[in-house]
């Protein structure tokens, strides 16, 4: 039995049509919803390899058994750490359970009282929790608004100036492809912004690996200059997440972010996989038809097709794998999401409160094995619902 305010909150919900439910299909949908873009969560290649770097290392077992810092740390993570850093060509990476467990860890332990957190105000919900944990000031910045975030810094910097410099820090947060947008800040301008104002960068490149290569922090060759996050659970297909920086950010990590220290390891078999993920990326980008290809020839077929059906007005400007038809209303948006489930094609509704309220949206994610036809078939349909 609930308290009455906990029912009160979920009566509400149903009232604005905004209650969430888990659902399991029974039936064979195209995809349009999943974060599997390149498909390697279903690769069979990647599946078998993971259980050779198992048997190689004798490590047949089915869980960690503990902690990182107690009997959870088998071999393979340092392994995998060590492979990942060097993809990424940073120092140190230090992988965690989740995208979640990294953002809290980082953010509930790394800024300390006196210092500043300025992040985008579409900022991922992991991050914001982490940041309430922490005893740091924050402040939001509108959405990839470097005049805006400007502002924040030379105030932050006039309020700071008796401070000695030692004494504090300021932090900058932001996405390189955001979650719910699918669209990008101008990185390169905000390092060089931050940096005039010795501020500290984090990047959340959860939707950009794989879908930019190894993301876009490399392709901008800003690898050495942010600490950033990496996640597995999206195009490399697995389950977890590493926090990329030097080798102090990583000690630092093992002794003060709660989310790695007291919590069960991951599998071996997990570690297994986010290693056979990331050596079939190296390998597969290299082929003249890769996934990474496929990918971003459907990115630019869809693109093309939102203009020639005439609903560039509905789209947010994307170059990822993510587009957003902004659809106000929770009732009208799960209304035409139901039409696309009724014709065979998964795209979900993205319902307020998860975006602000007239901010509802079609959620289009494409991958490498969605065909021309179906996103022709898929932008017909919006075009003559929306008519």
């Amino acid at each position: 039995m609930l308290p009455k305010k906990l029912q009160e909150k979920l009566n509400q919900r149903r009232e604005t049509n905004a209650l969430r439910q888990l659902k399991t299909l029974d039936v064979e949908l195209v995809d349009f919803s999943s974060n599997d873009y390149l498909g390697f969560s279903k690769n069979s290649t990647i599946f078998s390899r993971a259980g050779e770097i198992l048997k190689e290392h004798n490590l047949e077992q089915n869980g960690a058994a503990g902690s990182r810092l107690l009997s959870g740390n088998h071999k393979l993570y340092e392994l995998t750490e060590r492979f990942i850093a060097k993809t990424h060509k940073v120092a140190a990476a230090l992988i965690f359970n989740s995208g979640y467990d990294a953002n809290v860890g980082f953010f509930g332990s790394v800024p300390q009282r006196g210092d500043v957190i300025l992040y985008d105000e579409f900022i991922h919900a992991s991050i914001r929790d982490g940041i309430q944990m922490s005893h740091a000031k924050a402040y939001k910045f509108k959405h990839n608004d470097l005049e805006d975030l400007e502002r924040l810094l030379a105030k932050q910097d006039e309020m700071l100036k008796h401070v000695q410099h030692d004494a504090y820090a300021i932090y900058v947060v932001t996405e390189s492809v955001f979650s719910m947008d699918g669209d990008s800040p101008d990185l390169l301008k905000l390092v060089e912004l931050c940096e005039q104002f010795s501020a500290q960068i984090f990047i959340d490149e959860a939707h950009a690996i794989g879908v930019f290569g190894t993301g876009i922090i490399d392709d901008l060759g800003l690898g050495n200059r942010v600490s950033r996050l990496v996640t597995f659970g999206k195009a490399m297909g697995c389950h977890g997440a590493a926090i990329l920086g030097s080798e102090t950010l990583k000690s630092y990590l093992v002794n003060f972010a709660r989310s790695l220290i007291y919590t069960t390891a991951l599998p071996p078999h997990s570690v297994a996989t986010i290693l056979a993920s990331y050596q079939h990326a190296v390998s597969d980008s290299k082929l003249p038809n890769s996934a990474l290809k496929k990918l971003r020839e459907n990115i630019q077929f869809f693109q093309a097709e939102i203009k020639k059906q005439q609903l560039q007005e509905f789209f947010i400007k994307s170059d990822s794998a993510i587009h957003c038809a902004i659809l106000p209303g929770n009732a009208r948006v799960k209304q035409i999401s139901t039409e696309f489930l009724e014709a065979g094609f998964d795209v979900k509704a993205i319902l307020s409160p998860t975006v602000p309220t007239g901010q509802e949206r079609l959620r289009i994610c494409l991958h490498s094995y969605n065909s021309q036809n179906e996103i022709k078939t898929l932008l017909s349909l919006l075009a003559k619902s929306l008519k």
